[in-house]
């Protein structure tokens, strides 16, 4: 397997097992993995919730941990990174407001490179303008968010535990679909792991 370098964008209280989680497999299986966030340095950290679903009319949230961030924001430039991660949680709402952001996901989805991106995630797709004719999952608040893009929405099951391709994006609606989530965006990646 090659080993890819990949970016994920990441600001506070990012949802604490979608930005954990993922980071962790892809390390694991040997990638490297830029965690950053807008304004922020390597070694500064950023709180994270945990969101829960617990028969309310939406998630729970509770405090998280403190995820380190192990590169510079201000020194990304998209074309250095073979792929994207966008963890969810409450910061896509704000860190796509960022201009920086905007670009970098804007160039790295002209660059047809493998785009993951779980929850409120799809948030930062949407304001970069990258949904349109593609079809999504997401936390389903983000529904009205993806087809006011031109997206097409499809709802999660039950359990919230699956995950859909659309070329080179790979989206999924909350933390329960990791395993799909993460095997499919390894495939789009051209990663293999052998039992």
């Amino acid at each position: 397997m090659a080993k890819k370098k990949i970016l994920m964008l990441v600001g506070d209280f990012v949802e604490d097992y979608e930005v954990m989680v993922p980071f962790q497999m892809l390390l694991m299986v040997g990638h490297e993995v830029h965690a950053v966030c807008p304004g922020k340095k390597a070694g500064e950290t950023v709180a994270t919730a945990v969101h829960d679903f617990e028969g309310h009319q939406t998630y729970s949230e509770k405090p998280g941990h403190r995820f380190a961030l192990n590169a510079d924001f201000d020194a990304v430039k998209a074309g250095d990174y073979d792929a994207l991660v966008i963890p969810g949680g409450r910061a896509p709402e704000y860190i796509r407001l960022d201009k920086k952001v905007i670009e970098i996901v804007k160039a790295m989805a002209a660059a047809k490179k493998p785009i993951a991106a779980i929850c409120h995630g799809q948030q930062v797709l949407v304001a970069a303008g990258v949904v349109g004719g593609r079809t999504c999952m997401a936390y389903p608040a983000v529904q009205p968010d993806i087809e006011g893009a031109g997206g097409s929405y499809v709802g999660p099951n039950a359990t919230f535990s699956n995950a859909v391709v659309d070329g080179n994006l790979v989206t999924a609606p909350a933390w329960p679909a990791h395993p799909e989530w993460m095997r499919k965006f390894l495939e789009v990646l051209g990663s293999t792991i052998k039992p």
